[in-house]
């Protein structure tokens, strides 16, 4: 099985897929899991869709086929896989795959499990919205992200993604004494902004999950070298902690931009969301995160970490959307996400596949048994940290 493994790893990454250029790694994908004894097709957007085994539980297994734009040339080394998406996120995915068929196989499993291969969570999320809208149904549900193979994710920050245009006069760039300047003038009212969200602050029980973070990403005006710019356009990611929604967030950034606004009358500003998704934190309670810290340890033979994020994941989306136990698990550094230097390790990753495979067994038998086993305080009281990496 672990040759197998690899190599179906292997060969998903030699596929490039960056958001919106899923094809050809979801028609390999649907080839390769109708092969595994999985029933596919393929939705109206491109996300690909498997199931196997029949009856209850219900288990939805959610991964995502698309990476960010770039390549990382394709090689093992010393034990490790060196290519775009090894951690973020074909590596989980890779693993759910292979650890569904060969659960599905045991003679003890009861149940039927849903493959979910969505297209572009690095970009619009549209995969996972397109999912909710079709009714889908599940008792549990694990989203494949690199949360580290002794870890659980339980929770994620939320996100507003905000658009602001400022306005000014204009006039010869040899007199700036005579008007406002509007890149000048957005880059005062993002200090104002910076100094708000500014993150460690003076609370004392302030960690990076519970705060307000606010980050510049993009800014841009002018027209010529003679002119005083007289637009400027900035776009912000504002990461929404779990006390708050992103209606609050946005509140409290339109009250900055509001003090701003009063304090220079000639100048326009004009604010525009251009995506949200709310915070989301899981129940660590569930016997979901009973079974899946119990499976850590049995094939680990050391406890699970809960892990709260301060990025934001799919997970937020049909946590929100469906009630149900949910959590994000999957093998991988997510420190290397998107970088030139990403690379799972391949013991990890058979590692994962174990992990996942023990833990459907184990939603199965308990789902299935009336009597069985219920989430123990020491599992209840796991060791729970913030971890500021991005998914």
């Amino acid at each position: 099985m672990s040759e197998q493994a690899v190599r179906f790893l292997t060969n998903l990454l030699g596929i490039y897929s960056p958001s919106g250029k899923e094809q050809d790694i979801a028609n390999f994908l649907a080839t390769e899991m109708k092969r595994m004894g999985f029933e596919v097709g393929i939705d109206a957007i491109g996300n690909v869709i498997g199931v196997i085994g029949n009856g209850e539980p219900v288990i939805l297994l959610c991964g995502h086929m698309d990476t960010v734009a770039g390549h990382v040339p394709l090689r093992v080394e010393e034990g490790k896989i060196y290519a775009r998406g090894a951690v973020d996120a074909k590596g989980p995915l890779a693993a759910m795959v292979i650890a569904a068929a060969e659960a599905a196989k045991e003679p003890g499993f009861k149940g039927k499990i849903l493959i979910a291969s969505v297209v572009e969570e690095e970009a619009t999320s549209r995969g996972v919205r397109h999912l909710i809208t079709q009714g889908i149904n599940a008792d549990y549900a694990i989203f494949g992200e690199p949360s580290g193979v002794e870890n659980i994710t339980i929770g994620y920050k939320g996100q507003i993604q905000l658009k602001i245009v400022v306005k000014t006069e204009t006039g010869h760039s040899s007199t700036p004494w005579l008007f406002d300047n509007a890149l000048e003038k957005a880059y005062e009212l993002w200090e104002k902004i910076k100094a708000a969200c500014t993150y460690p602050s003076i609370e004392p029980q302030e960690t990076p999950f519970t705060a307000i973070t606010v980050c510049l990403v993009r800014m841009a005006g002018g027209r010529g070298n003679s002119v005083i710019p007289f637009e400027a356009e900035m776009n912000l990611d504002v990461r929404v902690p779990i006390q708050y929604s992103t209606s609050q967030v946005y509140d409290k950034m339109m009250k900055i931009i509001a003090s701003y606004q009063n304090a220079n009358p000639k100048v326009g500003i004009k604010a525009t969301v251009m995506d949200t998704v709310e915070p989301f934190e899981a129940n660590k309670a569930s016997p979901l995160v009973h079974v899946l810290s119990s499976s850590v340890r049995k094939i680990l033979n050391k406890p699970a970490t809960l892990l709260r994020k301060t990025g934001t994941g799919d997970m937020n989306i049909l946590g929100k959307a469906m009630n149900l136990p949910i959590v994000t698990y999957g093998p991988g550094e997510s420190h290397l996400d998107h970088t030139l230097e990403e690379h799972i390790d391949i013991n990890e990753y058979l590692q994962a596949i174990a992990v996942y495979k023990e833990t459907l067994l184990k939603l199965s038998e308990v789902h299935n048994n009336k009597n069985g086993s219920q989430p123990t305080n020491s599992l209840l009281n796991l060791w729970t940290k913030t971890d500021t990496s991005p998914a």
